[in-house]
């Protein structure tokens, strides 16, 4: 139930037009700089209009990074190995969209001085992301597609991790590289 006082409806306009200006303030000057009287002033509302909406900095930045995730399209491809595909493409697109990975460069740089921020960004970008791989691998193994003994967690992990690593060795991602991924880490999870 919502239990919002009464007054003037909140306007989805303003609240898109907030996390815009702070993804973009993010992705140009990193979480460090990035000032909620900034992100204020650029989108064109007060202060407390964004603590209306989140509780903190770090709930802002989470939240304007999360759109992103929230932006992809869904995937239904009707196989185990098509929707891990169009999961893992779906990843690398949003890693490879201007400042996608220096996004995650200053979630990481603010660890050990705003652990707020990491924990919001693992619990609304990590955890769903790896959930969905997840997910499909679960259904997976209920139709007997998978061994008995494979390692979900070691499973999602190997193809989350390649894309990372790929992208660290060379900061580009070839079109082919999460089927590549996809089939090599089903090659070692597939029943036989």
């Amino acid at each position: 139930m919502d239990e919002r006082l009464p007054g003037r409806p909140r306007d989805p306009e303003t609240e898109r037009r907030i996390l815009d200006v702070a993804l973009a303030e993010l992705a140009r000057d990193g979480y460090s700089r990035m000032t909620l009287d900034s992100v204020a002033a650029a989108a064109g509302v007060s202060k407390p209009t964004i603590y209306r909406r989140w509780s903190s900095k770090a709930d802002l930045a989470t939240a304007a990074i999360e759109t992103l995730r929230l932006l992809e399209p869904k995937v239904d491809h009707g196989s185990t190995v098509g929707d891990l595909t169009g999961t893992i493409e779906n990843f690398i697109r949003s890693l490879m969209r201007p400042n996608g990975m220096s996004l995650i460069g200053t979630v990481l740089a603010e660890e050990g001085h705003t652990p707020e921020l990491l924990r919001l960004f693992r619990e609304r970008l990590v955890a769903p992301r790896r959930q969905t791989l997840r997910t499909i691998l679960e259904q997976a193994k209920k139709r007997g597609e998978l061994r008995p003994d494979v390692s979900l967690d070691a499973a999602v992990a190997m193809l989350v991790g390649a894309v990372y690593a790929r992208y660290l060795a060379s900061s580009q991602v070839p079109p082919r590289f999460a089927r590549e991924v996809v089939e090599i880490v089903w090659a070692g999870v597939r029943k036989l």
